[in-house]
């Protein structure tokens, strides 16, 4: 998985963040794993509550947005074998 700068600064890595899911590899199941392992992040890529998407934040796996897919969507073969990183990106606004 890949976290845009300020992210890794606030969680304390650099480069890629490995982590390993239980159960079915899904967009939620990464997100909630991420937050367990780096509590730090709560609330930066989705709300605390409802648990959405913040609005400057996007998700990409294998080339494809997966920003509006469904939380329960699972993760490409790809990703889940680490073969190919899971984008976390903060998108930009404003011209």
């Amino acid at each position: 998985m890949e976290l845009p700068a300020h992210l890794r600064t606030l969680a304390h890595v650099s480069g890629e963040v490995h982590l390993e899911l239980r159960g079915e590899a899904t967009v939620c199941a990464l997100l909630n794993e991420l937050e367990a392992r780096y509590p730090m992040l709560r609330g930066t890529i989705r709300d605390q509550v409802t648990n959405e998407r913040r609005p400057f934040v996007r998700f990409f796996a294998c080339e494809e947005d997966y920003s509006h897919e469904l939380p329960e969507t699972p993760l490409p073969a790809a990703v889940v074998t680490g073969a190919e990183p899971f984008l976390i990106v903060g998108a930009m606004a404003g011209g």
